[in-house]
């Protein structure tokens, strides 16, 4: 009995090896169907590009993609972006947009990095002026300027002239670098500003002082600020008659109002002699 179990075991081993390796030949003797996609040629970085430099031969390369899922506004030729200037950053392996190239005629450097409408000021800067260092390419920042009106020492006044201004360079970096928090000594920084904000930081940086102040990036607030003299720095103001509103704004403080009681009536009263004694008795 036991003869037979390991018989009919064997048998069935030996034939579903047989239709196992029957099967795998037959499935490697089956032509490859191969599906071809169609590709399209797009111009990628070969490396990272930094804003304002300019493309050459070496700094791009030409890879397929699928055909109808390429981002809009790529290059198909490497000879259609050489010579152009970058002003937004690129990683390797970006396609190359139009939106982040300038034009042909634009050329390299900083002049096509700045948008349209806009103007790029300098401005001289020190240790102080510069927060440190900590003033990069990309921060925002506001510009504090000190002067006085009327050429009198009593009347300068600090105010805030323009806020949320983007530093465009630092020096002669238009990129924060690899460690955007080392402070970098500079003398000049270049900020980005409209014709109007240019008129009032050219006239800022002439007739008084000015000072840097940075700001959070994600903070877009720009609250009015009446600027401050150096008479309420110190908390004095100057000496002269107090006006109506003064007056009003700080009351005399309430006299204590004594309440006079009058005096009450006498009331009549009576002698009472008991023996050797007298006594007064009031007649209620």
């Amino acid at each position: 009995m036991r003869s037979r179990i390991f018989a009919v075991l064997a048998i069935a081993i030996l034939a579903g090896g047989g239709l196992a390796y029957g099967t795998y030949n037959f499935m490697q003797n089956q032509p490859v169907k191969t599906v071809n996609t169609p590709t399209q040629a797009v111009v990628v970085a070969a490396g990272d590009l930094q804003l304002g430099s300019e493309l050459k031969k070496e700094d791009v390369t030409v890879v397929q993609f699928p055909a109808g899922k390429t981002p809009e506004g790529t290059f198909a030729k490497v000879e259609e972006v050489i010579g152009r200037g970058v002003i937004v950053p690129i990683v390797k392996n970006e396609p190359i947009l139009k939106a982040k190239l300038a034009s042909k005629e634009a050329g390299s450097g900083l002049p096509p990095v700045i948008p349209e409408g806009m103007r790029a000021v300098s401005v001289r800067v020190n240790e102080v002026v510069g927060v440190a260092g900590y003033v990069l390419p990309g921060n925002r920042v506001d510009v504090v300027a000190t002067a006085s009106p009327t050429d009198q020492h009593q009347d300068t006044t600090s105010k805030v002239v323009l806020s949320n201004v983007q530093v465009l360079t630092a020096g002669t970096r238009i990129e924060q670098g690899q460690d955007p928090s080392k402070p970098v000594q500079v003398t000049v920084v270049t900020l980005l500003v409209y014709p109007d904000q240019a008129e009032r930081l050219a006239l800022a940086s002439t007739e008084g002082k000015i000072q840097l102040a940075l700001r959070n990036p994600l903070d877009q607030g720009a609250p009015p600020t009446p600027g401050i003299k150096t008479a309420g720095l110190l908390g004095t103001a100057p000496a002269g008659r107090v006006t109506q509103s003064a007056s009003m704004a700080r009351p005399r403080a309430a006299q204590p109002v004594t309440q006079t009681v009058p005096n009450a009536p006498a009331l009549p009263t009576v002698e009472v002699i008991r023996g050797d004694k007298r006594a007064t008795e009031v007649i209620r």
